[in-house]
């Protein structure tokens, strides 16, 4: 590939990359937001002193996930296993969608503003209709609502990737009479990588979020969501935010799994 071609490639990428690496400093302002979050919670709950089975106090959830860390991690790792599975269906074949949409431009027509639509759909309206279709217990059901759920996103994402070249890299690459699968490989895929990994970032959170809510419609005794919604039903409140708290840990770990996989694939980003 020549010069011009690649860095008509590239331009979409560096524009977008002009963010600085990472470094300490970019670590204090949320680390102080949170703390300033859970400081002002603990507070509010001994200074009014908010009944427990309303809204117990960080240090009480502390202590409640800290005597009983294996068995909440390893009901954790279900939800998680589920998460990561449709994460990885859903985001796979949003992109295998993506491309068909850009060689046939009327698949594009009718599924990119399907998937605008059906991004709007909330996920407490499928989760019962997948548990009738796959079984409420079955971790199929529970898979099946993360990739629908990340599906969508990925789609338009990837899609917009994917026809982001200047139309000038494309007539220039034509002029060449590369090939479709040359021009795929070698000017729209580099291109549709940050949008690639911008819709990873988004599906890491809400495929987590998804396994949980599918889990509260029915599943396994050993998975967060029912966990969470057995434990609140009787008021056991501690114990339910202890469970919410590992959902966010294996969500945050998710993402900076994503991240890391992004600085790995786009170096050029962290040189910036």
């Amino acid at each position: 590939m020549s010069a011009p071609v690649r860095a008509a490639a590239a331009a979409p990428q560096a524009g977008r990359a002009e963010r600085r690496g990472f470094s300490v400093h970019d670590l204090w302002p949320p680390l102080l937001t949170f703390a300033l979050v859970i400081g002002l919670w603990e507070l509010a709950v001994r200074l009014f002193q908010i009944p427990i089975y309303l809204l117990p106090a960080p240090s009480q959830i502390l202590e409640t996930f800290l005597a009983r860390p294996a068995f909440l991690l390893r009901i954790g790792l279900v939800t998680f296993t589920n998460a990561v599975v449709g994460c990885a269906i859903g985001v796979s074949l949003g992109c295998l969608a993506a491309a068909l949409c850009v060689r046939w431009r009327v698949v594009a027509d009718g599924l990119v503003p399907l998937a605008v639509a059906a991004s709007a759909v909330p996920i407490i309206a499928l989760s019962p209709l997948m548990g009738i279709w796959l079984g409420s217990v079955s971790p199929l059901s529970k898979i099946a609502v993360v990739a629908v759920m990340t599906f969508f996103p990925t789609l338009v994402s990837v899609y917009r990737g994917l026809v982001s070249p200047a139309a000038d890299a494309l007539m220039l690459m034509r002029s060449y009479a590369a090939p479709q699968r040359a021009v795929f490989a070698k000017l729209r895929a580099p291109a549709a990588l940050p949008f690639l990994f911008g819709a990873l970032r988004v599906c890491a959170t809400l495929s987590m979020i998804g396994a949980v809510v599918a889990e509260f419609f029915g599943g396994p005794q050993n998975a967060l969501g029912v966990y969470i919604k057995t434990q609140a039903g009787i008021l056991h409140t501690r114990e339910a935010w202890s469970a919410i708290l590992v959902a966010c840990l294996f969500g945050l770990a998710f993402y900076l799994a994503v991240v890391l996989a992004e600085r790995a694939a786009m170096p050029w980003k962290r040189s910036r």
